[in-house]
């Protein structure tokens, strides 16, 4: 088994669950240590880190909400104390995965609705990093979580799928400044997924699913292990002369 992760310590946010949880497995599998973040679920934050340690690494969750900023100085003190514990200093990847989706039609969508995707899915990414950046070691990952929806609309993620385009116009920016430092920055750019993050919008529109697989080349939805495996590559040594891509993983979505 590959463990050209171990001695490496990674961050991911939201991964409690899907696809951050998949992440943190594939990543504990290549031998990373990881304290991941979780909004509400403690019991499956919990569960999380009893499978991350039975694969004989450190693991810890971290309770926080990442809807905007205020709680970013909360998650930072506690995730160096975990580095403290775990005698280091600094820490090698960075997952920014906690999102959130808001459902509508462009009438429907409200300037609420707005600024929860705004705070959540960008402006805590962007400062998060910023906090962040300076404990990251040279030559360290960074990966976005973006979407197949920044470059293809789907009506009712109209308030989602535009500031997944800013975020990955961000990680250009991101790549741009980090490459000093041999610290490398992608997103990944998912198509539908069978999870419990897509399930509203499957009960909102139950054609959503059949309209999915029919449109994609390999005529199957994706799964959170599908993304989760990509990115710990992105995070691999035989990653490291990737950076400023947007990696679509939808099994060749409208081609």
């Amino acid at each position: 088994m590959d463990k050209s992760l171990r001695g490496k310590v990674a961050l991911v946010t939201g991964g409690s669950r899907n696809i951050g949880r998949n992440v943190a497995m594939a990543l504990a599998t290549q031998g990373a240590d990881v304290v991941l973040t979780y909004r509400e679920r403690e019991a499956e934050a919990r569960r999380a880190v009893l499978e991350l340690q039975k694969l004989g690494v450190r693991a810890e969750a971290l309770q926080v909400d990442l809807t905007g900023t205020a709680q970013l100085p909360k998650l930072v003190d506690a995730f160096k104390n975990v580095l403290t514990r775990w005698q280091r200093d600094r820490f090698d990847i960075l997952i920014n995965n906690a999102g959130a989706l808001r459902l509508g039609s462009f009438e429907e969508i409200t300037e609420a609705d707005i600024d929860h995707i705004y705070q959540t899915n960008y402006k805590s990414v962007y400062f998060l990093t910023q906090q962040l950046g300076p404990l990251l070691e040279d030559g360290g990952r960074i990966v976005n979580l973006g979407s197949g929806t920044a470059r293809i609309a789907f009506g009712p993620l109209i308030s989602y799928g535009p500031f997944k385009a800013a975020l990955q116009s961000l990680t250009l920016y991101l790549a741009s400044h980090f490459g000093g430092r041999g610290i490398t920055v992608n997103a990944v750019a998912p198509g539908g997924l069978d999870d419990d993050f897509n399930a509203p919008l499957f009960e909102r529109m139950p054609v959503a699913r059949d309209y999915i697989i029919g449109n994609t080349a390999l005529k199957r939805i994706g799964t959170p292990k599908d993304i989760g495996e990509v990115i710990a590559f992105l995070c691999s040594p035989q990653a490291g002369f990737i950076s400023g891509a947007i990696v679509p993983i939808d099994g060749g979505y409208h081609l």
